[in-house]
């Protein structure tokens, strides 16, 4: 009886030692793994939203050429309030986004708040009785900016180049 027991110990063992092995193996084999994975203490669980489509992207043996209408390059401040995405030395790829529908959560954006600009993630979006309103947050600080409208609205980060 002994035997049994022990045996069907391995047996789970086993059965949990594949099943973790075979799941990293279909969901992770071959992509690259976000640098946080949410264990740096970073709560933030959305990306920004996929702007740039791979046919957009052109890339040659000495340059790679993006197919953006009205992008321009922006640099950041060393302010650590976006950390590890974004910081001094970092080259920021924007557009000045048209409406409130090409803003969406977990993009990048800049607004203005009391004359200066702001580079925080959405980390929501909703409606009150003013209209569509966001609530920015930077990805290294533990509270929010509070409401922001899309008048404040300057920039939507669509690519960093480290």
């Amino acid at each position: 009886m002994e035997i049994t027991g022990v045996l069907k110990v391995c047996i789970i063992f086993l059965l949990g030692f594949l099943s973790a092995n075979l799941i990293g193996y279909f969901f992770v084999s071959g992509m690259e793994v976000p640098f946080g994975l949410g264990l740096n203490g970073n709560n933030n669980s959305d990306a920004p939203f996929d702007f740039i489509s791979e046919e957009n992207i052109k890339i040659y043996d000495d340059k790679i050429v993006l197919d953006i209408k009205g992008a321009s390059l922006s640099r950041y401040a060393p302010t650590g309030s976006m950390r590890p995405v974004l910081d001094e030395g970092s080259n920021g790829i924007r557009i000045v986004p048209k409406s409130e529908m090409e803003i969406y959560v977990g993009d990048i954006v800049t607004f203005e708040q009391e004359d200066l600009l702001i580079v925080h993630r959405v980390i929501e979006k909703g409606i009150d009785n003013k209209g569509i309103y966001f609530i920015t947050k930077g990805d290294n600080n533990s509270i929010s900016d509070g409401k922001i409208r899309f008048k404040d609205i300057k920039y939507k980060t669509i690519g960093v180049i480290w």
